[in-house]
């Protein structure tokens, strides 16, 4: 596994829970940094001198919701250069999200959240894997 923090912005506790869990089943020794909203998330990003590994986040929060958040992170000079991994991970997906989320914003995944814990966890795996052998700007 890639170093650098694992991002998660999630305003459901319980699914925050059942990710922490996934991790350690998975024996992913990365620091997770949860967020329960956007602008702490953005001011996280905008001020850590860490390079985080990869941003998985919620569309439906509130205040802000994870579009906006991309679109933020997006036009933003400093954080394009970071390219971080950004990947929506969401209970609820319409296909006029996830159209906006790839024509409008670089998005680099759109994952449906699982029903089952199992599910949850291979699939946390797989993105976990994909990201660590993809090369991307930040691949030295």
């Amino acid at each position: 596994m890639k170093s650098g923090p694992i991002i998660l912005i999630e305003d459901d506790e319980d699914d925050k829970e059942i990710f922490q869990t996934c991790l350690a089943e998975l024996i992913v020794t990365n620091k997770l940094i949860w967020f329960n909203n956007c602008a702490e998330a953005f001011h996280y990003l905008k001020t850590t001198s860490e390079q985080p590994f990869i941003i998985f986040s919620d569309v439906n929060l509130q205040k802000i919701t994870g579009i906006e958040f991309k679109r933020q992170i997006d036009s933003d000079p400093q954080l394009r250069r970071k390219s971080i991994p950004f990947i929506f991970y969401s209970t609820s997906v319409s296909q006029d999200t996830v159209d906006k989320a790839y024509i409008e914003l670089s998005v680099q995944g759109f994952f449906q959240k699982k029903s089952s814990f199992l599910e949850v966890k291979n699939s946390i795996h797989m993105i976990l894997r994909y990201w660590s052998e993809c090369r991307h700007p930040n691949t030295r």
